[in-house]
């Protein structure tokens, strides 16, 4: 799978840009606030409809413009498949095949894509929420159903919690329509707690042995997950269910008092061990990035082995970021077998084949030179 175009329309500090890339490694140069993230955020949003950086869409929309489009052009299975985003005030329109796509899991998963920024070295030692969101956007690419469990529980979820709010003020016990969405809740959660554990069994599976050989095999890296309900990884759906009806029965006067939902995959966490030791709160700075680029190039193999095609590549500003040893290792992994985007201030001190024979791009001002 690859990009051969990308078009873009009124998008950051790109009025218009038509690209061609190459389907091995594609080097964006520049200095700072030139518009080379802005590449890369692109194409990471016409994979999965939304940005990396940003909730607010508006300033995805060129200063003073009613609108922004994003196209790509992607290979994937020896087909050419076009892809389009549409930002604009009256909300944002995702296009497969030219034709508008009405639910989110008909589109993602379309484009396979993984991002390793300076922001995912936070990915073991930032808040659970980095993790959390991490699960969900790789878990969503490929199984876009998840997308839609997901979808459904942060909806209950924002139900449940407003009728919580209102019996902490008001002293109102409508328990009638507590136990109605709390059921509907378990229903999503359930998906989503079990869909979570196999798919950590698969990171496990890729993340291990890469994390061994960067380490130069004198460290064992465990993936463990912290749910907030007491339920074995790879428990069955009706046992996962009734595990949260039965803690949501104990906490009920809890959650009133409190006026928000306390248990669920909203709360749960993942947790990483190097020789038995919890890297977040032990690991030293190298340990907690050979971490998190273990993970990383997990992703790599694991989409590969669910979907039957390597994913794209998005280095953004991090090669800088990782020493010689874990840049090669990196670079070693790639080089011939994934489409890759790398941005950066500069090449110099990078040295290695792969970076020798990638197409080199230059960005200044929103305007990319050959």
């Amino acid at each position: 799978m690859h990009i051969e175009e990308l078009k873009l329309t009124n998008y950051r500090n790109y009025q218009k840009l038509d690209i061609p890339f190459d389907d091995k490694v594609n080097v964006i140069i520049g200095e700072n606030a030139q518009g080379k993230t802005n590449l890369m955020e692109a194409i990471y949003l016409l994979a999965f409809t939304k940005s990396h950086r940003t909730s607010k869409e508006k300033e995805l929309i060129r200063w003073d413009e009613d609108y922004a489009k994003i196209e790509g052009r992607i290979k994937k299975r020896a087909t050419s498949i076009p892809l389009e985003i549409v930002i604009s005030n009256k909300g944002k329109k995702a296009r497969l095949n030219h034709l508008e796509q009405r639910k989110l899991s008909d589109y993602i998963g379309v484009l396979n894509v993984v991002m390793f920024a300076p922001e995912d070295l936070t990915l073991v030692k930032g808040p659970p929420q980095i993790r959390r969101r991490f699960i969900d956007m790789e878990l969503g690419q490929i199984q876009p159903r998840y997308i839609y469990h997901l979808g459904q529980f942060q909806k209950i979820l924002k139900q449940r919690n407003h009728l919580l709010k209102q019996m902490q003020r008001e002293q109102n016990k409508n328990l009638v329509m507590l136990h109605i969405l709390t059921e509907q809740l378990v229903e999503h959660a359930s998906t989503i707690l079990e869909r979570r554990f196999v798919f950590l069994e698969l990171l496990r599976k890729w993340a291990k042995p890469i994390h061994h050989g960067i380490s130069h095999e004198l460290e064992e890296l465990e993936i463990v997950y912290s749910p907030t309900i007491e339920v074995l990884e790879g428990a069955s759906k009706e046992k996962i269910e009734s595990s949260f009806l039965e803690k949501f029965k104990q906490i009920q006067d809890k959650e009133m008092e409190r006026g928000t939902t306390l248990i669920g995959p909203h709360r749960d966490d993942i947790l990483f061990y190097v020789n038995g030791k919890d890297v977040q709160t032990y690991g030293s700075q190298g340990q907690q990035r050979t971490t998190a680029l273990s993970i990383k190039l997990a992703e790599i193999d694991l989409i590969f082995n669910e979907v039957g095609e390597y994913p794209i590549l998005l280095l953004d500003d991090v090669l800088s970021e990782l020493d010689d040893y874990r840049q090669s290792h990196l670079l070693n992994t790639i080089q011939g077998k994934v489409q890759t985007f790398v941005s950066t201030t500069s090449v110099d001190g990078i040295h290695h084949e792969t970076l020798k024979k990638a197409e080199i791009f230059r960005v200044t001002n929103g305007t990319v030179f050959l």
